[in-house]
Parts: C-alpha cells; sequence; structure tokens
C-alpha cells in the first residue's frame, strides 16, 4: 500500500504556549508585518487546518510565535489505498472490439434526399396536402 502524505496544523496550540488564547490576538501582529487578515479568516487559520497557506503568512506566523515549521506543521503518512490502473474507455479506440459493448454500437442515422421518384412517397405527400387545405 502506498503511503499517503497528511499533516497536523498546531497553531492554536503554539498560540496557547505563548499566551495567545483570542483569535483575534494575531491581527495586530500580521498587521505590523503587512498583512492584513479579517477576524473571520484569522479565526479561519488558527482553528481549521488551511489547505492553502502563503509563504509570507507562514514567515509571519512563525516570526510572531518565536517557532519553527515542526512546531506548526507536524507531517503524518496515513495508509492510503493503491491505485489501480484505469480501464481505457468502452468503444474508445480500436483495440475496444470484444470489451464492453463493441459491435453492439447502433449506427448514426443518415437523412438522405426525399426522392419524388418514390410512388408511396408521392402518395403520401399529395394526401398530405389534400388534408391540410
Amino acid at each position: 500500500m502506498a503511503a499517503k502524505l497528511d499533516y497536523h496544523w498546531h497553531l492554536r496550540k503554539v498560540m496557547a504556549d505563548r499566551g495567545m488564547f483570542s483569535t483575534t490576538d494575531l491581527i495586530p501582529p500580521l498587521a505590523e508585518r503587512g498583512i492584513s487578515l479579517s477576524s473571520s479568516q484569522v479565526y479561519r487559520l488558527v482553528v481549521e487546518r488551511p489547505e492553502r497557506l502563503s509563504l509570507k503568512i507562514l514567515m509571519a506566523l512563525l516570526d510572531i510565535l518565536d517557532c519553527t515549521m515542526d512546531d506548526l506543521i507536524e507531517p503524518i503518512a496515513v495508509a492510503g489505498a493503491v491505485k489501480k490502473p484505469k480501464k481505457a474507455a468502452v468503444g474508445g479506440g480500436p483495440s475496444s472490439g470484444s470489451e464492453g459493448l463493441g459491435g453492439l454500437r447502433p449506427k448514426r442515422a443518415r437523412i438522405k434526399a426525399v426522392d419524388q421518384s418514390c410512388p408511396l412517397l408521392t402518395s403520401l405527400t399529395a394526401s398530405s396536402r389534400t388534408r391540410s387545405v
């Protein structure tokens, strides 16, 4: 089984270790470093695990909290399922002759010009003209 990389985000714990118990405590130090985040953005940064984080914000957090990346981010390996190779799409190519639907694919309909010499068509079009009058 292939290992899937994941991580734990410890910003809240590191803040608590430094005596910062409110998420809004980060707003002024971030502003001093040229980063303006709303209180809801800072709350999400502290409480939730960020999926994306700019390096500028990360470096500011490391500076504010006087810590290292190892203190904030703990990499972990999670056992993941092994990916199976994808099968070719049904009818996707010339090699898919006997797989899936194979020869059972419908053929595209083709509309041909109406042949006026056909007696059946002539009688049908003539009868439809008399009905519509």
